[in-house]
C-alpha cells in the first residue's frame, strides 16, 4: 500500500515561505499642505505626532503660519526637520491688525527663508470678524504683493468673504499662484476659484455628514493637478474616524481619512489620489522628492 504525503508540492510550500516573508507594502505617501503643528496642543507629544505621521504614510508636512510669532515657531520646526517639515508665513485675517508697516518688513524677512514656501495664511474672514475689515483687507493687499515679490504661492483663508476675496484676487492674479486652504464653499465657489487658477485644498470637513455632504460632489470637478489634502490639525478631526481619539485632537496622521474620503467621491483609488495629490503639492510649494513612505527623519 503506497502512503500518501501529507506535505505540499515544493512549489506551493515556496510560495507560502514567501508570503510569510513579505513585509507589509509601505502605505501611499502623503502630503499634509495644512497643519497647525505650532500649536500649543502638541507641546507635551510633537515629536510623537510627526512620528505617527511619518508611519502612516505622511511623508511632507507644511507648517501654517498664521501670525509672526506662529510663523517663527513654524520655521524654526522646519529647520529642525529638514525636507520633512515645510512652513508658511503669514497674518491670518484674525490678526490682520498687527500687520503694520514695520512688521510687514518682519513678515517679508521671513517670508525670503528657504524652509519658506508659501505666503499666508492670508486673506478675509467676515465670520468671525476679529479684525476690523478694512484692516483685513489691507494685509491681504501687502501679503498678495509680498508674494509676488519673493516669487512663493499664497496659502489662502477665506470665510463669509467670498465676494472681496474673489475681488482681491482679481487685482493681483497676474502675479501669484496659491491655494484656496480648507475649501468648504459652494459649487459656484470653486468655479470662481478654478477659473483664477487656485489649487483647492480638502480637509476633514468632507467627512462631516452635516456640514460637508456636498463636497462629494464637487470633487470629480477639480483637476487633479490642483486637488491638495490638508488635515488644519489640532482642528478639524474627521467626524467618520473609529475609534475618535478621546483628546478629540486632530493630527496628521488622520490625513489618510481624509485622502479616503475624497478617493470615494472622485471614484478613484487612494493610491492613485494619493499620487496626483502629492505631485500637486510638489509642484506647486516647490517641495523636494522623498525616497520612502516609512524613511525615518
Amino acid at each position: 500500500m503506497r502512503l500518501r504525503s501529507k506535505l505540499p508540492p515544493f512549489s506551493r510550500m515556496c510560495a507560502r515561505m514567501q508570503n510569510h516573508s513579505t513585509a507589509s507594502p509601505a502605505p501611499a505617501a502623503l502630503i499634509d499642505i495644512g497643519v497647525n503643528l505650532a500649536h500649543d496642543s502638541y507641546d507635551a507629544d510633537r515629536d510623537a505626532v510627526i512620528a505617527r505621521a511619518q508611519a502612516a504614510g505622511v511623508v511632507q508636512m507644511l507648517i501654517t503660519g498664521s501670525s509672526l510669532a506662529g510663523t517663527q515657531r513654524a520655521l524654526a520646526l522646519a529647520r529642525a526637520h529638514p525636507l520633512r517639515l515645510f512652513a508658511t508665513a503669514g497674518v491670518h485675517p484674525h490678526h490682520a491688525a498687527e500687520l503694520t508697516a514695520q512688521r510687514a518688513a518682519e513678515l517679508e524677512d521671513l517670508a525670503r527663508q528657504p524652509e519658506v514656501v508659501a505666503v499666508g495664511e492670508c486673506g478675509l474672514d467676515y465670520f468671525r470678524d476679529l479684525s476690523p475689515r478694512d484692516a483685513q483687507r489691507q494685509a491681504f493687499h501687502r501679503q498678495l504683493e509680498l508674494a509676488a515679490s519673493v516669487r512663493k504661492p499664497v496659502f489662502l483663508h477665506q470665510r463669509d468673504a467670498h465676494a472681496d476675496f474673489a475681488a482681491i484676487l482679481r487685482e493681483h492674479a497676474a502675479a501669484w499662484r496659491g491655494v484656496a486652504h480648507c475649501f468648504t464653499g459652494s459649487g459656484q465657489e470653486l468655479a470662481c476659484y478654478l477659473q483664477l487658477g487656485l489649487a483647492i485644498g480638502i480637509t476633514g470637513w468632507i467627512c462631516d455628514e452635516r456640514r460637508g455632504a456636498h463636497l462629494a460632489a464637487l470633487m470629480p470637478q477639480i483637476p487633479a493637478e490642483r486637488l491638495l489634502l490638508e488635515t488644519d490639525a489640532p482642528y478639524l478631526l474627521p467626524r467618520d474616524l473609529k475609534p475618535r481619539p478621546a483628546s478629540r485632537r486632530n493630527e496628521p496622521a488622520y490625513l489618510r481619512q481624509v485622502a479616503a474620503a475624497v478617493a470615494r467621491a472622485r471614484g478613484e483609488s487612494l493610491e492613485a489620489l494619493a499620487r496626483s495629490s502629492s505631485a500637486a503639492a510638489r509642484a506647486l510649494f516647490g517641495l523636494p522628492e522623498v525616497v520612502t513612505a516609512a524613511q525615518p527623519s
